[in-house]
Parts: C-alpha cells; structure tokens; sequence
C-alpha cells in the first residue's frame, strides 16, 4: 500500500495570506516569534508553549532553507522547510507559520505589528529584531526563560559524540 504525500498544512501562510488574515485591524492578542526550528526539541516546545500563553493567536516566522544556511552554515538546515513546518504545524501551541527569506524578520514584524513580540531566553530585549516598531505600535517584548541544557547545538553535539568513527 502507497500513500499520498501529506497535504500542505493549513497553518502554513504566505506572508500575503498571513496579513490579510492577521493583520489589523484584529480581534485577540497576536504574538510573534521566530526561528530556524531546525531539529525541534522540548527547550522549542516548551518555548512556543509559553510564547503561546501571552495571547490568543501565535504566528511562527520560519526562515527558509536558504536563510538558514546564511545564517547557521553551509551544512545547515539538517531538515528542509517542509519538514520543519510539517513538526511545528503538528504542535497545539502554534497557530500560523510563515516562511520568510530574509536573514532577519524585521519587515515581516514591521507589517503584521504583533501585540507581542517573543524570543527565547538565549536573547535580551536590546538584541531582539523588530522590538522598536513593536512598541511604537503599543506592543509589548518579552523574553520567555531559557531552559538550560536544551538547546540544538548541545543536541546535535550529543549525537555526533555518540556516532561510530567512519571505519578507514
């Protein structure tokens, strides 16, 4: 038996798509946050869980393939968009996912002007992009805690310690 390949996700919006739906006038608290989400763990998990308590909707900017690759390395991602948004579309706590290409998603933050502007512990507010115009429109910036010990780098360090050596 074959099966089909799995419909795109409904919660996967084109910026466009995600404006003219979200954008405002809105009724409820929207929240934004962003990343690679390129291995999903629980410190991720946990993270758009809190993210998700600060309001009614959550929108997850996801950086594409090649964003990725721009920021974190040639090797980078280790799962393609389809993949990634695939995982966070499956979690409760997310809501809407937009893929954007930029290095940054300042203009997507800029356009869509969320009640609430999340990022994880491993950042302060000063470093956080799209914190300015957030508040200039009345919103508020938040940083949820950093879980200790989760994050990708250690897992991904984890899993290459606990390879075989390539046999010579």
């Amino acid at each position: 038996m074959t099966h089909a390949p799995a419909p795109p996700s409904r919660k996967v919006l084109a910026v466009d798509a995600l404006l003219a739906r979200h954008g405002r006038p809105r009724n409820g608290r929207l929240v934004f946050t962003n990343g690679c989400f390129d291995v999903l763990h629980r410190g991720h998990v946990e993270y758009l869980s809190a993210a998700r308590a600060l309001g009614d909707v959550l929108v997850v900017g996801l950086n594409t393939d090649a964003s990725v690759a721009r920021l974190k390395g040639p090797h980078r991602p280790y799962a393609s968009l389809e993949d990634r948004a695939a995982v966070l579309a499956a979690l409760t706590s997310v809501d809407v996912i937009t893929p954007f290409d930029s290095d940054t998603p300042r203009a997507l933050i800029a356009a869509l002007l969320p009640d609430v502007l999340v990022k994880g512990g491993d950042y302060a507010i000063e470093e956080m992009v799209g914190r300015d115009e957030v508040r200039a429109a009345g919103g508020e910036v938040v940083v949820v805690p950093y879980l200790p010990g989760r994050s990708t780098t250690q897992l991904v360090r984890r899993i290459r310690r606990a390879q075989p050596a390539p046999s010579e």
